[in-house]
């Protein structure tokens, strides 16, 4: 049987290196062969098009490159919620790809309470980067509390008012950035 590996990371500096290895000496004891490994530094949370390794990984299994998808867990795989990651799964089989997670075995395209689980533990990720927003927005909002600064100080208005001028003289905004040492996101804010 021909295996997709998908390992998603967060951040470059968390370790997907142990997960690869698990996942890789699963395939060995189970003698599959490994077609690719697909590796994301992103947030799961992101949609298919924010996970360009997520979006190789389906584009491929359109074209039945492999026979199974294999994945660490399912917050792993995807954290878009239940209806988002059944859609994911349901695309793998229209296509005759199978999916498994290392981490919960009940998670695999085989079992007959498939859909029932998957469902109930997709909710359970989207529950989880819920709690993850709403953590750091009390943290963000203890911060300004406490006098911190949030973000970019905004600029003088004597800075603005020479902002608008250049504008009116039809300088692009790119240009006005340059002039004044900011970036060109923020020249329209003072226009």
């Amino acid at each position: 049987m021909k295996v997709a590996i998908y390992t998603r990371v967060s951040t470059k500096d968390q370790q997907s290196e142990n997960q690869l290895i698990q996942l890789q000496e699963f395939c060995h004891r189970s003698d599959y062969t490994i077609f690719e490994i697909y590796t994301d530094y992103v947030s799961g949370s992101k949609s298919e098009k924010d996970r360009s390794e997520f979006a190789r990984l389906m584009s491929d299994a359109t074209k039945r490159k492999f026979d199974l998808v294999l994945f660490w867990s399912l917050d792993r795989f995807s954290r878009e919620g239940a209806v988002k990651t059944l859609h994911y799964f349901q695309r793998l089989e229209e296509h005759s790809v199978g999916f498994r997670s290392l981490q919960e075995p009940y998670i695999d395209s085989t079992g007959i309470f498939k859909e029932a689980i998957i469902s109930l533990l997709a909710t359970l990720a989207k529950q989880e980067r819920l709690r993850i927003s709403e953590r750091t927005k009390a943290g963000l909002d203890k911060a300004r509390r406490d006098g911190k600064q949030i973000g970019r100080k905004a600029i003088s208005e004597e800075l603005a008012a020479k902002i608008r001028n250049e504008k009116r003289q039809g300088k692009s905004n790119r240009d006005i950035a340059r002039l004044f040492n900011i970036s060109p996101s923020t020249v329209p804010k003072y226009l």
